[in-house]
């Protein structure tokens, strides 16, 4: 709110917070008025960019988790990012929406954002016992393999993240052991293995 009203922005110290050797700044409700005043502003797509910016410097990653939606604060964030990691649960709407999420970061990239890449895709709330889960991966792959990376990588659907969520503890503090967990460590070396 202080960059769409032009006021002086808080130190870092007043909304980076850190846990366990990992910084963050977390949600708040209060993203909804931003999301909604964002549209009324000129150059509202460059406002997260340019708070990102004086940040830059002071981490080798700086991670971008958004809502599933197309809103003013996810065409922010990807006006920000190098990369995007786009997630599809196994359903048929995630699969179509797919496609339109891939022409914005291509409209994105020729208006605002030329260093913008899909970094891959990423398969979540998988059941790999399902029917439906294992169509709706066979389509991701013959569809985009060869010219978007799929992660290996498949995060479960288990209750175990909403309940990590609802306790305010990283999944990793919550349920060290459970797959989604041990997905996400996979993940992060797939990551690693990639940007090399």
């Amino acid at each position: 709110m202080a960059q769409i009203d032009d006021d002086e922005l808080p130190g870092f110290k007043e909304y980076i917070q850190s846990r366990n050797g990992v910084d963050f700044i977390s949600s708040s409700m209060m993203l909804s008025a931003v999301d909604a005043k964002l549209r009324l502003e000129m150059g509202a797509e460059k406002m997260f960019s340019e708070i990102l910016e004086l940040l830059r410097d002071r981490y080798d990653v700086i991670i971008i988790d958004t809502a599933p939606t197309l809103g003013a604060l996810n065409i922010n964030a990807l006006a920000a990012a190098d990369e995007v990691i786009i997630t599809v649960n196994p359903q048929l709407l995630a699969m179509m929406g797919l496609q339109d999420f891939l022409k914005t970061v291509k409209k994105i990239r020729s208006r605002v954002n030329d260093r913008l890449s899909v970094a891959g895709i990423l398969l979540t709330m998988c059941d790999a016992r399902t029917n439906l889960c294992k169509v709706i991966t066979k389509q991701v792959r013959d569809t985009f393999e060869g010219q978007i990376r799929i992660f290996e990588s498949r995060i479960p659907n288990t209750v175990k993240v909403g309940e990590s969520v609802y306790y305010l503890e990283s999944l990793i503090e919550y349920a060290p052991e459970s797959n989604a967990t041990k997905a996400y460590k996979n993940l992060a070396k797939e990551l690693i293995n990639y940007e090399g």
